[in-house]
């Protein structure tokens, strides 16, 4: 039924203003509307909405992705706009926080201001 529906994708803030400037400006995605309940963004073709709401219940897994086609270049680019990405103990990455998977797939995580946790992946 659902699979010819286009997807949306969901992640909340509780400050719209911070959520506005870092998805805007740092990750380079562009506003559709500033509704009263969120954010409305296009990434390529999926609409995300980053929902307004008074406090942000932090899950301890990848919240939203997206799938880039050069890592280096991808964490090398948000680096240099102030986005940091996480090194997780115990975990077999390199000094830029991207972790190889046995698959040939590379993974990089940082966090938004709300701390909800998001990712980079590379599919070879």
């Amino acid at each position: 039924m659902l699979e010819t529906a286009p997807v949306m994708a969901f992640v909340a803030c509780s400050d719209a203003a911070v959520a506005l400037a870092f998805y805007r400006d740092t990750l380079g995605l562009s506003l559709i509307a500033d509704e009263p309940f969120a954010l409305v963004f296009d990434t390529a073709g999926t609409q995300l909405r980053v929902q307004k709401v008074q406090q942000v219940v932090v899950v301890p897994y990848t919240a939203l992705g997206w799938r880039v086609p050069d890592m280096a270049a991808s964490v090398a680019a948000l680096t240099a706009r102030g986005v940091r990405f996480e090194l997780f103990p115990g975990m077999p990455q390199d000094a830029s926080g991207v972790m190889a998977f046995p698959g040939g797939a590379q993974v990089a995580w940082f966090k938004d201001p709300d701390d909800n946790l998001l990712s980079l992946t590379q599919f070879f």
